[in-house]
């Protein structure tokens, strides 16, 4: 638990106030508190809550980008041990033998990125928390009324307490009540598919190489943990995905060994598993006045990509350059002009994502000899063209694009 948790802290005014305590919001406290902005956190639930190994039963996949955000603003040494290192990416479509095949040792031997499980990531953002004294965190507390005025905002929280900010930030998740009580529309659509989420433990080794096979319901990744095990999402049309996850322990496990195959050896499923409706959403606007959105408040994707939290990270490492930069010069942060600086460095990569993903999707489960062909040409020419398998590369680790410093591993 944070040292700095408490509800009745004597400050209430401070440079940021971020609502939402999850992986977004926690990562954009520690890095505002970071480069010296005083930073509260309002977070719904308990925080004993959420360092329950109960609580989630998802792995995230961080970039290499992400990483060295983590790493620059004091939490990846929390979680470092947890974390299994992804070496090779391998994509294929149904039983081909067409695929695409990311090497690392094609780029400098780097690794992708790493898997770790939710539950080590918040326990890794708490910790991390905990070490700043200019980082305060007010829970179990929810957001009941805001006020915005020329040069300062002010949010009410259920016990009748304010507190204020140039800055407040909506990290609180894809249904945003902050969003809605500023009236920021976040247009979208549900897909015909669920995602079921567990952890498998195999016989052999998984190289530390994530795999995704697209089958006709949706895409089946096999991501790398620790140890002998792996944690699956399997996405599958929603009937079909209910009566799947409603099966007993060993129906599931054939239905999951028919769509693994061999390759991993003897498998099964350990612990718990769940299942999540998909949807896509894209924020209106990421910005109103005194009030800017990051992560899943401003924008929601298909996990095709495993590429969530990165986009969240990506817009945290944005907004906190933006701010430090018009703080240290002896402005107001929380204004229509700086905040549109991070609007317009983040819009444009975050709705290409989106649209990425949406054409992935439906490009995948679509059925029809041409379409079929298409994609089979389409991986194997993308493995064979070196410049163009690298720029997806290095996309895929985070680190293409114009990044803000924190994704160099840089403090701003």
């Amino acid at each position: 638990m944070a040292a700095n948790h408490q509800d009745n802290i004597a400050e209430s005014r401070f440079d940021v106030v971020v609502v939402g305590g999850g992986m977004i919001g926690l990562s954009l406290a520690c890095a505002a508190a970071r480069v010296g902005l005083d930073v509260a956190v309002i977070e719904r639930v308990e925080f004993e809550a959420l360092n329950s190994s109960s609580f989630d039963g998802r792995a995230s996949a961080i970039a290499l980008g992400s990483q060295r955000m983590l790493a620059a603003i004091g939490v990846w040494k929390y979680m470092e041990s947890s974390a299994q290192p992804i070496f090779d990416i391998r994509v294929s479509d149904r039983e081909s033998l067409l695929h695409l095949h990311f090497d690392h040792n094609e780029l400098d031997g780097v690794a992708f990125g790493y898997m770790v499980e939710n539950i080590k990531i918040r326990e890794a953002l708490l910790e991390a928390a905990s070490k700043y004294s200019n980082l305060f965190i007010i829970a179990p507390r929810t957001v009941v009324a805001i006020e915005r005025s020329v040069g300062n905002a002010a949010v009410t929280l259920d016990n009748g307490r304010v507190v204020k900010a140039p800055l407040i930030v909506a990290c609180d998740g894809r249904g945003s009540p902050l969003r809605a009580m500023v009236g920021i529309r976040a247009p979208g659509w549900t897909y015909p598919q669920n995602a079921i989420v567990c952890t498998i433990e195999h016989q052999f080794s998984h190289d530390g190489i994530a795999h995704e096979k697209f089958l006709s319901g949706g895409p089946f990744a096999v991501l790398p943990l620790l140890g002998k095990r792996a944690s699956l999402v399997w996405t599958e049309k929603t009937n079909l995905a209910e009566e799947l996850y409603a099966l007993d322990d060993k129906n599931f496990d054939i239905e999951v060994t028919k769509r693994l195959g061999s390759f991993l050896g003897d498998a099964h499923t350990i612990g718990a598993r769940y299942h999540y409706p998909l949807a896509m959403h894209h924020a209106e606007h990421y910005v109103d006045h005194r009030i800017a959105l990051v992560g899943d408040s401003a924008h929601g994707v298909h996990p095709i990509a495993g590429q969530g939290l990165n986009m969240g990270l990506r817009d945290v490492a944005a907004l906190t350059e933006v701010l430090i930069n018009n703080v240290r010069l002896g402005l107001d942060h929380g204004t229509m002009e700086v905040l549109q600086h991070y609007e317009r460095w983040r819009r444009i990569d975050n709705l290409s994502m989106v649209a990425v993903t949406d054409v992935l999707n439906r490009l995948f489960v679509t059925e029809g000899t041409m379409i079929k062909f298409s994609r089979k040409v389409g991986l194997a020419a993308v493995n064979r063209l070196p410049p163009l398998k690298r720029f997806f590369m290095r996309h895929a680790r985070g680190t293409g694009g114009s990044l803000p410093r924190l994704m160099d591993g840089e403090v701003p």
